[in-house]
């Protein structure tokens, strides 16, 4: 075992603070890397702060990570030290149930170590992820940083961005399709720009005024403010998907109306408490309310290599580590366009 640190949450209402423990020493499958930039989730906040329950503590969150590699295992052969590489919400899982073998490792019917509040694959040891000098990480769940992108901007890919394509590449949302995206935040400006280069035409609907050039910037056709009733009425039966992205409390019902018979609303956010659903609203024109997690191992690259190719990094603001109680408070009130993101050397 080697000592790093990095910064954790101790317990349900404390603040982060520096914290060092201990990392496995690289096995022959195994890459060790620095980390250079990390982005801050709300999933983060949510963890952090027990709203979601079974935290575990102490937490060092953390899913969104780019790294040098400074060391590989014997058997590692398609990454070298040196490579700038990813690691996002998982670092392991079962490997042999069904969903790993078709390539959907965040399905996994076994177990999923998750990059952080998860354990290791003997369900006991804790993970502990990327708000920290270095991360021990098999070679499987690696994921390659292309050279087009900016190691900072790509860091909130990794989450934000697999969490936002994965469901628009399922749900084949392409040429001719109109999508709304509710929210603009960090998960709502990559479904944007994603939507946007997929061929979708993509309307913004937001609460916030002061987000509307933001849309039409990212690459939204329309921009509609929701508080105004009228201008949301008007939208009924147009969209053929709606992307809920908003991990708040909100009212599902009308965006429902938006849809067109057939049409498909796709949630990514996950409020803490939840949601109410007039059925009526799903029965009358045979409308679909489905969910979606992160993408596995190869879509991830899939999304990745995409970003490259479409020039579409994350918008971020880039924090020392020591400024990150503020930012959860920041990531709370929608504060931050749009994602933060830690540049691990403040932690010195």
């Amino acid at each position: 075992m080697s000592e790093t640190r990095g910064y954790a949450a101790t317990a349900v209402g404390k603040p982060l603070g520096p914290f060092s423990f201990s990392r496995r020493e690289p096995g022959p499958n195994d890459v060790l890397i620095d980390i250079r930039y990390c982005g801050i989730c709300h999933s983060d906040v949510h963890q952090a702060r027990d709203e979601w329950g079974g935290s575990i503590f102490p937490m060092v969150p953390g899913h969104e990570i780019v790294g040098t590699v400074a060391q590989v295992g014997a058997r590692v052969k398609r990454i070298k030290i040196g490579n700038m590489v990813g690691v996002g919400c998982m670092v392991d899982s079962c490997r042999t149930c069904k969903p790993c073998k078709q390539g959907k490792e965040q399905y996994c019917d076994t177990h999923v170590s998750w990059t952080y509040n998860g354990t290791e694959m003997d369900q006991k040891t804790p993970t502990y992820g990327g708000y920290s000098k270095q991360i021990v990480v098999d070679q499987r769940y690696i994921l390659r940083m292309p050279g087009k992108l900016s190691p900072e901007q790509a860091a909130p890919l990794l989450c934000a961005g697999i969490t936002t394509y994965s469901p628009l590449r399922h749900w084949k949302v392409g040429r001719r399709d109109r999508l709304a995206v509710v929210g603009l935040g960090g998960l709502g400006h990559m479904a944007v720009k994603i939507g946007a280069a997929l061929g979708a035409e993509v309307t913004v609907l937001s609460h916030s005024e002061k987000k509307r050039k933001d849309a039409k910037r990212l690459g939204a056709a329309d921009f509609v403010l929701v508080s105004d009733s009228a201008s949301l009425a008007a939208l009924n039966r147009r969209f053929d998907f709606v992307l809920d992205t908003v991990s708040a409390q909100h009212d599902m019902n009308a965006y429902l109306e938006t849809l067109k018979t057939d049409g498909t609303l796709i949630l990514v956010g996950a409020p803490d408490t939840p949601l109410s659903i007039n059925a009526l609203h799903l029965v009358i024109r045979r409308r679909r309310l489905v969910g979606s997690l992160v993408g596995g191992i190869e879509e991830t690259q899939e999304m990745l290599d995409f970003c490259a190719e479409h020039r579409i990094p994350a918008d971020v603001e880039v924090i020392p580590i020591q400024e990150v109680n503020e930012a959860y408070d920041r990531v709370v009130r929608g504060d931050v366009r749009y994602r933060f993101v830690i540049d691990m050397k403040s932690l010195g």
